[in-house]
């Protein structure tokens, strides 16, 4: 008996030093993460290089849309595996019957770990990103023929906070509709683009980004914005007669370079479908009155609007999972290497899947890190975070920044006043910080400040930096919880 014993500690004893030994980091795992790095440098040398350029070629921008794609899915698999690898080298101090059990399990379960599964994403990357770096030596040739926009040393997160991420080929999409002319002896009907998506998508920004563009400028006389609230019937007759008066300038300026110089782009923004006869009024009148060469952009919510283009409409989604958590990370460390600050990496990846892909969120939640680059404040983020996503998914069954965007109310607490909830009602507009003055309180000095609260007020979310410079304005109100505090210690 006592031989079978000593047998049978024996075997577990080897079996259990194996399993740990195969835990440990093989030279090809690490091969694999080194070939990885190095290839996603080349991949990020070519799209930094491209994204300076204004490249008009569709073809191109495309196959750059899939290298930017691939190289975000190869940064994300990167960063799983790091992270993934510190957790489990936390769990190697584990107990003897611990590691006999996983053992176990994973012959029951032989399709490998989390960590296996992560290596064999980055190895169909890394084959991925090989193809994709030999085809692209014509598109690196081809950059050369492009002026380039910038000629400036700047930080990735800087360029990143300046200009919208990851529409560089829906941009040019619209600049080249909107520089499109029709031939002189072709009489065509005015050229309608509508560009359709989700809440929250970048529909405004992306057209506010283009309206920008010099060649767009040089190119339009006027840009004229019309939303759902300027769709009066006094409106339109303000609009048509704007649109009288200059064409009526132009048949009696005898000059046809003139003629041209005085092209109208109209910017119609609905947020669900066009009454049909609205959108008729408008745009036979549009038609009639604007002069030749004029543009229509609609952005709206609603496919159904896709009807009412000339041509292809252009269809917006949000940002994938790979791209948000590149976009995160750059903005979170700022100027800082990620690579020496493992476990902050973990935090930032953990903070942005609860961030259910807001574009808002991310600028707030990112520049708040970057102010406090210290482990025991994002730390005490994280865990934030953590406890607003639990509690609305309990007690609502919607991601509490979902609840934000279809104004429904949301309650967060205050860091350093536990005795007090804040609940944001609705969101109360969005303003140009160019033309409306804008609440100095921030949500910001709402969550982490120590600053006494009026019972009801509005608080500044975020600014964007970029056009139109939206500000996201939410009214607030203070709970107080105190009575709900005292009355927990007495029954305890």
């Amino acid at each position: 008996m006592e031989i079978l014993l000593s047998a049978i500690l024996g075997d577990l004893t080897t079996r259990s030093m194996n399993f740990f030994i195969s835990k440990l980091p093989k030279p090809a795992e690490l091969d694999v993460e080194n070939r990885l790095s190095r290839i996603l440098l080349r991949a990020q040398v070519i799209i930094s290089e491209a994204m300076g350029r204004e490249i008009t070629n569709l073809a191109m921008l495309q196959q750059l849309t899939v290298l930017t794609d691939s190289m975000h899915r190869g940064y994300y698999s990167l960063d799983t595996f790091r992270c993934q690898t510190q957790e489990e080298a936390k769990g190697h101090h584990s107990s003897l019957l611990s590691i006999v059990l996983d053992s176990v399990k994973d012959l029951c379960f032989p399709s490998g770990t989390s960590t296996q599964k992560t290596q064999r994403e980055m190895q169909d990357v890394l084959d991925s990103l090989r193809l994709m770096i030999v085809d692209a030596h014509e598109l690196v040739m081809f950059l050369s023929n492009y002026s380039c926009m910038y000629r400036q040393p700047f930080s990735m997160y800087l360029q990143l906070d300046n200009c919208m991420f990851g529409r560089q080929m829906e941009a040019q999409f619209v600049i080249n509709f909107l520089l499109h002319r029709q031939p002189p002896c072709v009489e065509e009907p005015l050229e309608v683009l509508p560009i359709v998506g989700p809440f929250r998508v970048g529909k405004s920004t992306l057209v506010a980004h283009v309206c920008k563009d010099a060649r767009v400028r040089d190119y339009f006389s006027q840009i004229v914005l019309l939303s759902d609230l300027d769709f009066r019937d006094e409106d339109l007759a303000a609009f048509r007669k704007g649109c009288a008066t200059m064409k009526h300038r132009n048949s009696t300026s005898g000059n046809s370079y003139k003629d041209e110089r005085r092209r109208l782009l109209l910017v119609v923004e609905a947020a669900g479908d066009l009454d049909e006869d609205i959108w008729h009024r408008l745009y036979s009148s549009s038609k009639r009155w604007m002069p030749r060469g004029s543009k229509i952009i609609i952005t709206s919510r609603s496919n159904k609007i896709k009807n009412l283009g000339t041509t292809q409409a252009l269809t917006l989604k949000h940002l994938s999972q790979e791209a948000y958590w590149y976009f995160f990370k750059t903005l979170a460390f700022g100027s800082t290497d990620p690579m020496p600050h493992p476990r902050l990496t973990s935090l930032a990846m953990e903070i942005s899947k609860m961030m259910n892909g807001s574009m808002i969120i991310a600028n707030v939640a990112a520049r708040m890190l970057r102010d406090n680059f210290d482990v025991r404040f994002w730390s005490k983020f994280a865990a934030f975070v953590r406890m607003q996503f639990q509690r609305h998914v309990s007690k609502f069954g919607e991601h509490p920044y979902d609840l934000l965007n279809h104004n429904k109310p949301v309650y967060f607490g205050r860091i350093h006043r536990r005795s007090e909830q804040v609940i944001a009602y609705h969101k109360y507009g969005h303003y140009s910080s160019q033309e409306e003055v804008v609440p100095k309180i921030t949500l910001h000095d709402v969550t982490y400040g120590e600053t006494k609260l009026s019972a009801r007020f509005e608080v500044l979310a975020w600014t964007s930096l970029i056009p139109p410079y939206y500000s996201y304005v939410y009214a607030c109100e203070v709970q107080e919880l105190e009575a709900r505090a005292t009355k927990r210690k007495r029954s305890e």
